[in-house]
């Protein structure tokens, strides 16, 4: 179905889309709804200017995905909004080809994003909003001083950080998430340091630490896996990173699915090959060249069970799963690379119970990225990063955000506006339909005539 849009321009028009949250996603679809002058629309930022993971941007980190899957280019290569525009409006293209960077530095990627941040005219930083409420037909966002109305919203306020139950009561200046690593590793005054997580945030924490271990004298790395494993980031496993695995992947069961994301989570959670490599080195270092007498322990297999506080310090009971046997560490402060989910908003408050969330607890999408509410089906919520279980590994990742968000421009319009159709695939995920089997060969198969 087509959705005709008018050009509206008088104030108390709704908005065609309005958006909660300005991170890298949000901020893909304002620049590719510059292209869609029909279509009203308004993305609304809490904060006072775009700022993408600034706990995270410790030096030498790295992007784990290419710089052309940025905001646009995978669908709309002529953006104005692309990579290669920054680079062009910031006179350093030649520079950037010359540095032959294997990886792009964060720090890098994140200055573009904020770059095209303060120049998309359909952003509107600090604007919190309190409320949202559906009234008739439209959504009314209540802000401090004022409010917004629109006919459809898009989530795009991220993931939040994951902290486990047992480090919750702890929370604080020597017990936190990585997402603070930036501010809070610079004034840790700690001797025995704890870093849970051995996926690539948990790998740029011990990095760092090792880099100036200060009055470290003990660190420990925990890791639930069963070793300090890299990323898989070969052809045919980054193939999950490709709109036909999605479209592929969609078709699954419930249970398929949980299987397909089990198998496929060193795609994405993995450390990067330079970063294993740089640890390895620094302890080689510390170890046999620099006679430091710092005590450094890599502790996979190891699962966290409980934490208390003894004294001035933490004591923490861990399971090893390699031989089963239990632990006690003793720390001065603890790191937590446990990870990030998807949460709705608080301002959906008002419109919780009339949300479909799935067992994990996210909201359960429909494969144009709608959620599935009980409000009318002419008003739509799309989330973005919201769909780990429902549409694969890809969706909490950078790698897809611009082809994720061409699927809503083209769900909103209800037309194809950009060719988000999947390329030719390198591989064959779905078993080909019954109708190309030899008739031969499917009766002998119905009639239980062949095995393996």
């Amino acid at each position: 179905m087509t959705v005709a849009f008018t050009r509206r321009d008088a104030l108390n028009d709704p908005l065609d889309l309005a958006g909660i949250g300005i991170g890298p996603s949000n901020l893909s679809l304002a620049c590719l709804l510059e292209s869609v002058p029909e279509v009203r629309s308004r993305f609304f930022e809490r904060r006072g200017a775009f700022d993408w993971h600034p706990g995270m941007m410790m030096p030498g980190v790295e992007l784990q995905s290419s710089f052309l899957k940025d905001l646009v280019t995978p669908v709309l290569p002529t953006s104005r909004w692309s990579f290669v525009s920054y680079l062009v409006a910031h006179k350093r293209l030649y520079a950037f080809l010359n540095a032959n960077y294997e990886a792009v530095p964060r720090q890098e990627f994140a200055r573009y994003l904020a770059w095209v941040a303060n120049g998309v005219h359909s952003l509107r930083y600090a604007m919190e909003i309190r409320d949202v409420e559906h009234c008739d037909d439209r959504f009314v966002l209540r802000f401090d001083n004022g409010q917004e109305e629109a006919r459809n919203l898009v989530i795009g306020t991220g993931s939040s950080p994951f902290v486990p139950d047992w480090a919750k009561p702890f929370l604080g200046a020597d017990c936190f998430h990585n997402s603070e690593a930036k501010s809070r590793l610079k004034d840790l005054r700690a001797a025995r340091i704890v870093v849970v997580g051995g996926g690539q945030s948990g790998g740029e924490v011990v990095e760092a630490l090792l880099g100036d271990p200060g009055s470290m004298t003990e660190l420990t790395w925990i890791s639930r896996r069963h070793n300090f494993e890299p990323i898989n980031d070969t052809p045919f496993s980054n193939q999950v990173f490709s709109p036909e695995y999605v479209q592929a992947y969609l078709k699954l069961s419930g249970e398929q699915k949980q299987a397909a994301l089990r198998n496929s989570i060193l795609t994405s959670d993995g450390l990067s090959i330079s970063t294993i490599h740089s640890i390895y080195r620094r302890l080689y270092a510390l170890r046999y060249l620099d006679q430091s007498t710092l005590n450094a322990s890599l502790s996979p297999n190891r699962d966290v069970i409980q934490m208390e506080r003894n004294g001035n310090a933490y004591r923490l009971i861990v399971r090893n799963h390699f031989d089963g046997g239990i632990e006690v560490l003793h720390a001065d402060a603890v790191v937590l690379a446990t990870g990030y989910r998807f949460r709705l908003p608080d301002a959906l408050g008002s419109l919780g119970e009339r949300i479909s969330l799935d067992r994990n607890g996210y909201p359960t999408l429909n494969d144009d990225y709608t959620m599935q509410w009980t409000g009318p089906r002419a008003n739509r919520l799309f989330a973005q990063n919201a769909g780990r279980y429902s549409h694969g590994i890809a969706d909490s990742q950078l790698s897809l955000m611009a082809w994720r968000s061409a699927k809503i421009v083209n769900a909103l319009l209800g037309r194809q506006h950009f060719d988000a159709e999947p390329d030719n695939a390198q591989l064959v995920w779905a078993t080909e339909a019954a109708s190309a089997m030899p008739h031969q060969l499917r009766a002998g198969y119905s009639d239980g005539m062949l095995s393996s």
